[in-house]
């Protein structure tokens, strides 16, 4: 007896399998299975929650340090800076690494160096052994796991809904901050820095196995076309349409709505070498105007994020008297709001124009860094609340958007061309912590760094709101 005979539902047509109508398209009222990307999504979350250990710790570690061993807060930004810096510049390679030999080798690659460096450090008794681990090994690691690894993620899986997918494995690495800030800050005080450096290190490692398993390199891995994408006779498969409105920024519609994974299939071994490619896109993404506003506003954003928040915060609080386990728990509750802003922010990209969007969340930081001098104390005030909460919300919500509009822009290379503009944020951040360290050396505090940051905020808010609509039109990038 057949399932039909139990249901009274009739037999399966021809041509129709895994619960589907021979148009290609689910029956109403049939239950859909998850979509493979979906599951790519969510190991991706977890690896970028491993990767992000580190970027909680200089924060935390640089005062234990500098009782430690007597270095100087310059001396400590250099490393950190060293750090930024390789970020920055192996993110746009790191990208390229993916398309040439798949994003799990390169993932998995990248969490083992983060887990060496960090695990290194416990022997360190020279400032140039933190200039390693903190700087080149970590800096490497991080880099190859920086925040082009979420584009790559959206821009092969996804068709559909890219923008919330970027702001939800974006948020990974603010689940990072939320998940260690905590742990690392108390570990810190006892035992000592040396666990806090062991617990980053296991906590990247530990998501290794479940990269290995469940982190393939493209829909094509599994048979699948990419979440939301339509299939070559014009079928959809389930309910997964295509975005209904795409990123206003000016571009063809036709090289918008391609979905990455149909241009190329990472790991399959048919991209050209990845530093060429690298290099060849960035030849190709100066030439337009659009790049280099993305360019100079990620650069701002770098600095006033990890550059001098994320480096500096704990050790200005400190200045001020506040303990440092407070201070932590203040950037952990950044954290958790960045989580909900980020999220949000790649829900409005895939319905408002995002230039707008990067506009507004530039001003809203710029006013938030001017106040915060008058708002550092001993102890938490509401409105330092009121900041962290703000500063959350904004903290990284500006990624979503500059990624759609480097993919609406540039096509199928726009993974590539995120890692260059992520390049500049890191950049960026170097140079913003490395000053901040050297303003707080040289005048014993840091409220320039802040005053200064709040002014380059509003230049970026300037820059993200003339971006030209027009700049592919213009001078149009071919795809490769």
């Amino acid at each position: 007896m057949t399932a039909s005979d139990v249901t009274g539902a009739p037999p399966e047509n021809p041509g129709t399998r895994a619960g589907k109508t021979s148009n290609g398209k689910t029956p109403a009222g049939k239950n859909r299975r998850l979509h493979p990307a979906w599951i790519v999504a969510a190991v991706a979350f977890l690896a970028l929650v491993g990767a992000a250990g580190f970027r909680a710790a200089p924060g935390v570690l640089m005062v234990p340090l500098q009782e430690e061993f007597g270095w100087s807060t310059t001396v400590l930004s250099l490393a950190v800076s060293i750090n930024l810096v390789l970020f920055g510049l192996t993110a746009p390679f790191a990208a390229a690494l993916m398309e040439r030999f798949g994003i799990r080798k390169v993932t998995s690659l990248a969490l083992c160096l983060i887990g060496l460096g960090s695990a290194l450090t416990v022997f360190v008794n020279q400032s140039w052994q933190i200039l390693l681990t903190w700087g080149l090994l970590i800096g490497l690691g991080t880099g190859s796991m920086a925040l082009v690894f979420a584009a790559t993620i959206a821009n092969t899986w996804f068709a559909k809904s890219r923008g919330l997918v970027i702001g939800i494995l974006t948020a990974g690495s603010a689940a990072g901050q939320l998940v260690f800030l905590p742990f690392i800050a108390a570990l810190a005080q006892n035992p000592g820095w040396r666990g806090a450096s062991l617990l980053i290190a296991a906590g990247a490692l530990a998501v290794v196995p479940l990269v290995l398993r469940w982190l393939r390199n493209s829909p094509a891995d599994v048979g699948v076309l990419p979440y939301g994408a339509e299939k070559p006779d014009g079928g959809k498969p389930g309910d997964e349409e295509p975005d209904a409105k795409e990123a206003d920024v000016g571009t063809n519609a036709t090289t918008q709505s391609r979905p990455a994974a149909v241009v190329a299939s990472p790991g399959s071994g048919d991209s050209p070498n990845a530093a060429i490619r690298a290099l060849q896109v960035l030849k190709r993404a100066a030439k337009v105007r659009t790049f280099w506003a993305l360019a100079a506003g990620f650069a701002i954003c770098g600095a006033t994020t990890n550059g001098l928040i994320g480096t500096h915060f704990i050790p200005s609080a400190h200045d001020h008297g506040m303990p440092e386990t407070t201070a932590a728990g203040l950037l952990a509750v950044v954290g958790i709001f960045d989580i909900v802003g980020t999220i949000a922010s790649g829900w409005l990209t895939d319905r408002f124009n995002p230039k707008v969007l990067l506009a507004v969340y530039y001003q809203f930081r710029g006013i938030g860094l001017l106040v915060l001098p008058l708002l550092l104390g001993s102890s938490v005030e509401p409105s330092m609340i009121i900041f962290v909460v703000v500063y959350g919300l904004d903290w990284v919500a500006t990624v979503p958007p500059t990624a759609a509009i480097c993919r609406s822009v540039f096509g199928a290379d726009g993974s590539v061309v995120f890692g260059w503009v992520f390049a500049a944020h890191q950049l960026g951040a170097a140079v913003a912590a490395l000053l901040a360290g050297f303003i707080r050396d040289a005048t014993g505090h840091y409220n320039y760094a802040w005053l200064g940051a709040a002014a380059m905020c509003t230049v970026a808010a300037v820059i993200s709101a003339t971006i030209r609509k027009d700049a592919v039109k213009k001078e149009p990038v071919p795809v490769a």
